[in-house]
């Protein structure tokens, strides 16, 4: 997974697959079938990688404090955290940059993700609409891409951007769209 990660699928080569896995090409054919085989399980890993990075706390955060706002705050924070093991940035937007035009069985997962980040962020501001958190007059079916859109904006620059204030900014700006 981090391999086409990082070097996308295009420019990565069997040749690399094979090195990078260490065993041999017959096997990588016997074991995953052809290239794009690969990748689409490595996306779905990825996927599956992000519910548990993201998802899963968000909705623990929720039912700990019942404070959508919190729940929201804390996807876009994740949104900037990088583990020292995975490549800079967002395999799945990675993905939708060089597959979109040709490869709709990986857009087709990559818009999947990106879909129960909306639902959740969707339902996130319902709850806090029910429980008087947020104002009623928030249109959660505006609100939910857009913050969707922050969290890939984040995600794209952690690729190029160190500085932890800015991110802090972008978050404080976009949760001030909650007020």
């Amino acid at each position: 997974m981090c391999l086409f990660w990082e070097k996308g699928y295009e420019k990565t080569s069997i040749q690399d697959l094979v090195s990078h896995l260490g065993i041999h090409k017959g096997s990588l054919y016997d074991t995953y079938g052809d290239k794009h085989s690969l990748y689409v399980k490595a996306l779905k890993r990825y996927i599956e990688m992000f519910d548990q990075a993201i998802i899963r706390p968000v909705k623990r955060r929720m039912a700990d404090t019942r404070s959508a706002k919190e729940a929201i705050r804390l996807m876009l924070e994740l949104a900037v955290l990088q583990k020292d093991e995975t490549p800079d940035g967002c395999f799945a937007v990675n993905t939708a940059i060089e597959l979109a035009k040709h490869d709709s069985e990986s857009i087709d997962y990559v818009l999947m993700g990106w879909s129960k980040a909306e639902r959740l962020i969707h339902d996130l501001i319902v709850e806090g609409q029910q429980s008087g958190e947020l104002s009623k007059t928030l249109n959660a079916e505006w609100l939910s891409p857009y913050f969707n859109n922050a969290i890939i904006g984040l995600r794209v620059m952690t690729k190029t951007i160190t500085d932890r204030e800015k991110f802090h900014q972008i978050i404080e700006i976009n949760m001030s769209v909650l007020e």
